[in-house]
């Protein structure tokens, strides 16, 4: 019996995001106060959706 795929989360820690896209916490948080990354409050927690840093990471690679 196959095991299903493993399943890519929607969001992420502040922590696990940083590591995802190398940068630091400081950094991560100007990037969210800018718009440039999606954050949502879940409770007391901050959760950094995925979705975001990949779309980051995308508009980083296209030429100017």
């Amino acid at each position: 019996m196959k095991s299903p795929p493993p399943v890519e989360p929607l969001c992420v820690k502040v922590n696990d995001a940083t590591r995802m896209i190398g940068v630091g916490r400081t950094k991560l948080y100007e990037l969210i106060a800018s718009g440039e990354i999606e954050a949502i409050k879940l409770g007391k927690s901050t959760r950094i959706m995925t979705a975001s840093l990949h779309e980051l990471v995308m508009r980083q690679r296209e030429p100017e």
